[in-house]
């Protein structure tokens, strides 16, 4: 669905969804920078700090599950404007209970915010994306998701640099908090007022209710849970990476803490570099071409971790890893997206699975390392990421008449 809007216009949307995807990301990488400072204030253990993460992964899961809802009762701009006033309130509230207050109560509330509003406005700026990625005839939705990587990078750079210098958790999440909810203000009057996705805009506007039945439909295709799969094994393997790559390092190779480090930067850099510039790719060979290469990849790579010895191979299966993790994610996101009528449900239900693999896969993956070994482990994502790659065909664009199947 197309709507008419200047070349000025236009720009102005774009880079309104561009700063979205980044203060997203900039939120989260706020929170979890501060972390250990959060926990040293608040004299919680890491069991405590365990139910912190739940509290947020739980309220995110809820905020994705129910986008769609508010998106058909807001529509995607108020409903983006009000998701990141929450998240933002929600990190600067992190902050007050930290420092201020003192009350890991105080806490839990402000995670739950900052959890449900990222959740939220992650269903609806992923839509927006791909109707800009529509609007322009290529694909562009892996650059919206490399700002969301930019947002965590600088996120954590200023997240170490407020660490380095003493600034407690209070003071630093209250700017950020302060300057999301700038941004969610100035992004709101930059984004077009259209019909979202929810539903098909005929011409006599459908009840509430029959919104939120379509946007619960999504549940019942079975391209849905197919998409699914795709982005499972590809977040399984994104989170995995950013919580055992570098343990994965130094226990499993015993190599030194900094090799650590530097073997998730490099996945990093290959992650956001495919992410900037596969797009030309995807529209030369397809999603599904691309997929199925990527998950070769993303195996081959998280394989030659594993059993290679000398650290430059180990390096470079970090490499491929991230770059085969670049793509499942955005690609999976832009095929739910297909149908601009229903985009929001798909996304949601797509996104509802993706990401309970993202939060909850780390944590499994930790509690099985314990009886078999880190790098033993991570021979489930090997076998996760190549289920990704054999369902990749559900990928394939949609034509305009062409039916999903339901239930």
């Amino acid at each position: 669905m197309h709507i008419a809007l200047t070349r000025s216009q236009f720009v102005r949307w774009r880079t309104a969804i561009f700063a979205i995807f980044f203060a997203s990301g900039l939120s989260i990488a706020t929170w979890a920078s501060r972390v250990p400072s959060i926990a040293a204030a608040l004299e919680i253990d890491k069991a405590q700090i365990g139910l912190l993460l739940l509290c947020m992964g739980v309220s995110s899961i809820i905020g994705i599950s129910t986008g769609p809802i508010v998106m058909a009762r807001t529509g995607a701009r108020l409903g983006m404007l009000i998701g990141m006033l929450m998240f933002g309130s929600g990190v600067a509230l992190i902050g007050l209970g930290t420092d201020a207050l003192g009350s890991v109560p105080v806490v839990i509330v402000g995670l739950a915010l900052f959890g449900f509003g990222n959740g939220s406005v992650d269903v609806m700026m992923n839509v927006e994306a791909t109707a800009i990625e529509q609007q322009m005839g290529r694909t562009i939705l892996p650059v919206f998701h490399a700002f969301f990587s930019f947002g965590t990078v600088i996120g954590a750079g200023i997240g170490a640099g407020a660490a380095l210098l003493h600034l407690n958790v209070a003071t630093h999440s209250g700017i950020i908090g302060v300057v999301i909810v700038a941004a969610a203000v100035v992004c709101f009057f930059q984004v077009p007022v259209r019909e979202a996705a929810a539903v098909a805009a005929p011409a006599e506007k459908p009840s509430f209710g029959r919104r939120v039945h379509t946007a619960l439909e999504a549940w019942r295709e079975p391209r849905t849970y197919a998409l699914g799969v795709v982005m499972l094994g590809m977040s399984f393997a994104e989170g995995g990476a950013n919580d055992w790559i570098a343990l994965g390092v130094v226990e499993g190779h015993g190599e030194a803490v900094g090799m650590g480090a530097l073997a998730l930067t490099v996945f990093s850099v290959g992650m956001t570099l495919v992410r900037l510039f596969g797009g030309p790719l995807v529209d030369r060979f397809g999603r599904v071409a691309v997929l199925r290469v990527l998950a070769v990849a993303a195996a081959s790579g998280i394989l030659l971790f594993i059993l290679a010895d000398p650290l430059p191979l180990v390096l470079l299966g970090a490499a491929l890893w991230g770059i085969g993790a670049s793509l499942g994610f955005p690609l999976g996101m832009s095929a739910a997206a297909d149908d601009p009528a229903k985009a929001a449900a798909r996304v949601s239900a797509a996104a509802t699975i993706g990401y309970v693999a993202f939060l909850g896969g780390p944590p499994v993956l930790g509690m099985i390392s314990e009886h078999i070994g880190l790098l033993n482990t991570l021979f489930i994502l090997v076998a996760l990421v190549v289920m990704s790659g054999l369902f990749s065909s559900a990928a394939k664009p949609l034509r305009a008449e062409e039916p999903v199947l339901t239930k």
